[in-house]
């Protein structure tokens, strides 16, 4: 039976007994094909001839994605703290480095006093000397341990992004659930699938093997005369 004969079936065209006598011309097969294995109920590959992922708990894209937010949103949260902990660390190392330098300044005004006092004691200026020198490393760790903690509190302006890129993971899986909910509802049936008449998953001209048989094809056109 040809595609043609069959259309012409349904619309009552063709009278059914005229076809108990014709022979059902078997579709030539075309050797150089290689026959595909049926991986699934629906044979369909994409452009690369790879067939989809299976509909599994691995794969479901929603899942995965809120998945994504939520592991982001913890992980970026205990950065947040480390950062926070670091910067505290940086105040306090600063806190000690500027009562070490009063210390120093302190020792400094004695000891010029006394070198102004004795200056034939070469000892007095030599131990200002060296008060000058531990004055200038304290201010220059000041300095850089001041550009560390701006470094930080930069960083963890840049890590509020995070929380945006989040928000804009949860629109698109907003967005695909309402399109989901969508679809189920502009697909959504009254008959009950168990009540449909089963279709085959392949018919003559499929690159497979598991294609309708013959009686499953006149057990439908007896079907469809039946309820004509």
């Amino acid at each position: 039976m040809t595609q043609e004969e069959l259309d012409a079936l349904m619309n009552g065209g063709v009278d059914l007994d005229s076809l108990d006598d014709e022979e059902v011309e078997e579709p030539k097969k075309d050797e150089t094909e290689n026959p595909q294995q049926d991986e699934g109920p629906l044979d369909i590959k994409n452009s690369d001839g790879v067939y989809p992922p299976p509909a599994t708990e691995d794969h479901q894209v929603v899942s995965q994605l809120d998945e994504v937010t939520k592991e982001s949103e913890e992980k970026a949260t205990e950065i947040l703290d480390i950062m926070d902990e670091i910067s505290n660390s940086m105040m306090d190392n600063e806190e000690y480095l500027n009562k070490v330098l009063d210390f120093l300044n302190n020792h400094k005004e004695l000891f010029e006093k006394l070198s102004s006092k004795f200056p034939h004691i070469t000892t007095f200026s030599e131990e200002k000397e060296k008060i000058d020198e531990m004055i200038e490393l304290i201010n220059h760790s000041l300095e850089n341990s001041q550009n560390a903690s701006d470094n930080i509190m930069m960083a963890m302006d840049i890590m509020q992004f995070q929380d945006i890129h989040r928000q804009k993971i949860e629109r698109v899986i907003n967005i695909m659930r309402e399109l989901l909910k969508y679809m189920n509802r502009i697909f959504e049936g009254k008959i009950d699938d168990s009540k449909r008449v089963s279709s085959a998953r392949h018919i003559h001209g499929d690159s497979t093997e598991n294609v309708v048989e013959e009686d499953d094809l006149e057990a439908l056109i007896a079907q469809f005369a039946g309820k004509n």
